[in-house]
């Protein structure tokens, strides 16, 4: 018997589930609304949201190393800038994705290769636009322009238009972003490039001698810096740029940089202009300090309107002008901030004007806690981005434009949270509300997003980890059809890796078109070869890394495509256990024999330093965080700590293996490897967030998360540094283990092997486990089945069964090893009609190996009275599926109650 309580997770996560679908249905009219628009007018708006299904989504390339922006040209190919300094060429036609340039970046802090994009007549002048920081010793970053004759960049094209002074001993924030506006002006956004570390809780502004490099005022707050800004120019043919009317500072340069369109920015990451009234959207970065404010602490994300250029706010002000203290970083004392209405720059580090423009309030803005504002955008680490305003009737003829419902709304999205929302404006571009658009896609770190001529949203996908090559990195192009939808392709490959020759069993069955009577064909490319069918065999010959796209048309000439990665030349190793004992239960003092086979077809002599081999018996707290560190996250009731931790955001900050953002997960256990009560520090700096530890970056707090599942996380990080002993591959062990430790554990049997890699194929891992878990089930623990389960109350004696049990129902237990079990005890209860149990195995109506009579009546005391009943087991013997069938031919109604089972070993 057990008391059973509803996780605080599942708690969060349908509370969470129901606000957001809530928000879904409901946004037809206003949803929580900002204090500051509630008293004004709300534009009419009768039209509904579009059917979900009318979008469909297509992953045009993946695995990219950090991409940063892209260009959609005028064919639909697209160019993405990656950060070391790879410029990659999709080509829409062939579905191929390749390297055409190969940039000497500096690429450490956050610099780079950081942006790209196409000109407004690239179809007559083929030009492109880059932005990085240029490779060497000289501290600068370039905005150049090439010509791409076809799909090759024409290095000595190159042409300098703009050199933005850099420093590079300290991170951070480099921004980057290129767009233009109809008029063919280019902004490029460019971050503070400050040190964002040792500010001691506020906002970077030391005035030191020697701390120059530490002071915002010198750079964002600088109008004779290009840093912390969006410039704005026009450029010329000849490779050179005129300023345009209309920047913030006089064409002269007599009170500050001309090319600056607005300033007041950390890191202003995207940028997106208003195609009919020009407002500049962007969505700054926020710091992470220690200042009290309005919405917890002054460290909010922005997301900014400028109708006008102007100054907006930082170092001095955040938000809403929400206003820093002025911090002497001499004498540690704070002083009155700075007034937003004639904001003054007197740091010694200006060398522009000290009064600058009065600052200009953040549009949105939302910190690391719950928004009483903007309730919807969620909470923990973040990092704010805009995406463009919608118009409808700029794309007449476009196939796949957006419904009318979206005219004139804003997307933005953010980077760590991975949302996208959609931000209705009345008719003078003020907030009106945000709701979710398209939450089911669940792009992994958005990073750009924009429309194409042809109506289609693109979106480029970093990925999980900072500073790293992502597997779910990619293209995506989403399309929303108003009359026949495009088919939905879904593919699977089998095995996707192994050695030559390797014969592949592709599938296209989970494919699918929302229009009923449509009839599909399935067309699979590979290595420029087309077959056809819905499932394909196919053996590749030679080693390679091998791209399959699969093309789902339907009689309309409608296509949907997904595309997969084969890997031929290295075949996974073949790992085994085998037991004569029962691989599922253990008993008190019993034997467990076992055998551990490892095979590699290319490794022909193992490597001893590539094996692993552990056996364990596993509790909950840290022996279960050592299971989970052994087993890499296998299908165990033990993962639960491992999950946690990746539905948190923590693993877009941290790797197990690799520094990314944040230190790796191993590097964390190795430092506190000996530090006793490490781990209730950890779990507290998981629940409160903080930084200075690994460095600047921040670590976000969980403050709804429970104390227990902070502690379950930490003792998972730690975990990694512990190395299990290592267990000869056959032998026999005694199942002592678990003596004094309750009935929650397990034993697990690990074993792994890492090849040696082949072909050019990097190495492979394979593991095998085994695990033994205690002879006493509950039975509400079901696999599947139609009882119904009865939660623990005070009522119920704080015991959970099964109930409502009638005829015909059953209950199924997956994977039950017979071996060595003489029979099954039940705890029931005679409440009802009475009935028997019948164990078959297989299926319903599979081979009866036992069963048993239970009496109708009725429990006098329900808490208290409860039977034993033994079921003898006749033929039983190996792993198979079990059911649990409940009969009584001759009454109805309810039959009985079964609160557990246990398993008796045969003596």
């Amino acid at each position: 018997m057990r008391h059973i309580t509803l996780p605080a997770t599942l708690t969060i996560f349908i509370a969470a589930s129901a606000t957001f679908f809530f928000n879904i249905k409901k946004h037809a009219v206003p949803i929580n609304s900002p204090d500051k628009y509630a008293s004004e007018e709300l534009r009419a708006d009768t039209l509904h949201a579009p059917d979900s299904s009318r979008f469909t989504y297509l992953t045009l390339a993946s695995g990219l190393d950090e991409p940063m922006q892209m260009a959609i040209l005028p064919n639909y190919d697209v160019v993405v800038a990656e950060r070391k300094g790879a410029l990659r060429y999709y080509d829409n036609t062939a579905r191929t994705l390749k390297t055409i340039a190969q940039l000497n970046v500096f690429s450490g802090i956050e610099d780079g290769l950081l942006g790209v994009a196409a000109d407004p007549d690239f179809s007559n002048n083929h030009w492109l636009y880059l932005y990085y920081g240029v490779g060497g010793n000289k501290n600068v970053s370039h905005l150049a322009r090439f010509e791409l004759n076809g799909q090759k960049l024409v290095r000595s094209s190159e042409k300098v238009l703009l050199e933005v002074p850099t420093q590079r001993q300290y991170c951070c924030h480099s921004a980057g972003y290129i767009t233009f506006d109809p008029q063919g002006l280019l902004y490029l956004s460019v971050g503070d490039n400050t040190n964002a570390e040792e500010i001691e809780g506020h906002n970077p502004t030391d005035e030191r001698p020697g701390r120059e490099l530490a002071d915002d005022q010198g750079t964002s707050a600088n109008s004779n810096d290009l840093r912390g800004k969006i410039l704005r120019i026009r450029p010329e043919s000849d490779g050179t740029y005129t300023i345009p009317d209309g920047n913030l500072f006089p064409r002269d340069g007599s009170q500050g940089r001309p090319e600056v369109y607005a300033m007041g920015m950390r890191n202003p990451f995207r940028v997106s202009v208003d195609a009919k009234n020009g407002y500049v959207y962007w969505g700054d970065v926020g710091p992470d300090t220690e200042i009290k404010a309005e919405e917890g602490k002054l460290s909010y994300e922005e997301i900014n309107q400028a109708r006008k250029p102007g100054f907006f706010g930082y170092p001095y002000f955040l938000g809403a002008n929400e206003v820093f203290p002025d911090y002497d970083f001499a004498t540690k004392k704070e002083g009155p901030g700075k007034d937003p209405a004639r904001p003054v720059n007197d740091s010694p580090n200006n060398t522009g004007i000290r009064e600058l423009p009065p600052a200009q309030p953040a549009w949105i803005w939302y910190g690391k806690g719950p928004s009483r504002r903007w309730p919807e955008v969620g909470k923990g680490g973040a990092s704010a981005m805009t995406g463009p305003v919608y118009y409808r009737d700029l794309y007449p003829n476009a196939p796949y434009k957006l419904p009318e419902y979206y005219h004139g709304k804003l997307f933005i999205y953010d980077w760590i949270r991975k949302w996208i929302m959609a931000i209705t404006m009345d008719k003078e571009g003020n907030y009106v509300r945000m709701e979710p658009f398209l939450p089911e896609l669940r792009v992994v770190a958005p990073i750009d997003m924009q429309i194409a001529p042809d109506g289609a949203i693109y979106l480029l996908a970093y990925g999980t980890n900072w500073f790293a090559r992502n597997t779910n990195s990619g293209i995506i192009r989403v399309e929303y059809a108003e009359g026949n939808r495009r088919p939905i392709a879904v593919m699977s490959a089998r095995p996707n890796v192994g050695g030559v020759p390797l014969t592949v069993q592709l599938s296209a069955k989970g494919s699918r078109d929302f229009d009923e009577h449509d009839k599909l064909t399935y067309t699979w490319n590979i290595g420029g070869r087309a077959y056809q069918g819905e499932q394909l065999k196919h053996t590749f010959t030679k080693p390679g890394v091998y791209d399959v796209v699969l093309s789902v048309a339907d009689q309309h000439g409608s296509k949907g495509t997904a595309t997969t990665q084969i890997k031929v030349g290295n075949t996974p190793p073949e790992v085994r256990i085998t037991s004569q004992s029962n691989r599922s239960f253990y008993w008190d003092d019993a034997a467990f024999d076992y055998k551990i086979s490892i095979n590699d077809k290319e490794d022909q002599t193992l490597n001893p330093e590539r094996i692993t081999a552990s056996f364990n018996y596993l509790s909950y707290g840290k022996d279960l965080a050592t299971a989970l560190a052994s087993t890499g996250g296998t299908g165990m009731e033990y993962v639960r700590a491992q999950q946690l931790y990746a539905s948190l955001d923590c693993k877009s900050c941290h790797t197990v293996e690799t520094k990314s953002i944040g230190p790796a997960l191993k590097m964390i256990a190795e430092r506190y490897r000996d530090s006793t009560g490490m781990s209730a520090r950890l779990a507290d700096k998981i629940i409160r967030g903080g930084s200075g530890s690994w460095g600047s970056y921040p670590m976000p707090p969980h403050a709804d998360l429970p104390r227990k599942d902070a502690e379950d996380i930490a003792e998972y990080i730690l975990s990694l540094a512990r190395t299990p002993e290592q267990l000869p591959l056959t032998g026999s062990v005694r199942l002592t283990g678990h003596e004094g430790k309750g009935s929650e554990g397990a034993y697990m049997i690990q074993a792994g092997y890492t090849d040696s890699g082949h072909a050019g194929i990097e190495p492979i891992h394979t593991s095998s486990h085994l695990v033994l878990r205690n002879p006493l089930i509950q039975m509400e623990d079901y696999d599947e089945g139609n009882a119904g389960v009865v939660i623990a109350t005070k009522n119920t004696g704080f015991i959970s069964y099964i109930a409502n049990i009638t005829f015909g129902k059953f209950v199924r237990f997956n994977h039950i090893d017979l071996t060595g079990v003489a029979a099954i005890h039940f705890r029931v209860q005679e409440q009802g009609a009475g009935g028997r149990i019948e164990i078959r195995r297989g299926t319903k109506t599979g081979t009866l190996i036992g069963s048993v009579e239970i009496a109708g009546g009725q429990a006098a005391d329900p808490v208290r009275d409860w039977k034993d009943l033994r079921v003898p087991l006749s033929g039983a013997r190996g792993m198979s599926d079990l059911f649990f069938v409940f009969k009584n031919e001759k009454k109805t109604g309810p039959l009985f109650h079964v609160d557990y089972m246990y398993f008796e070993k045969q003596k």
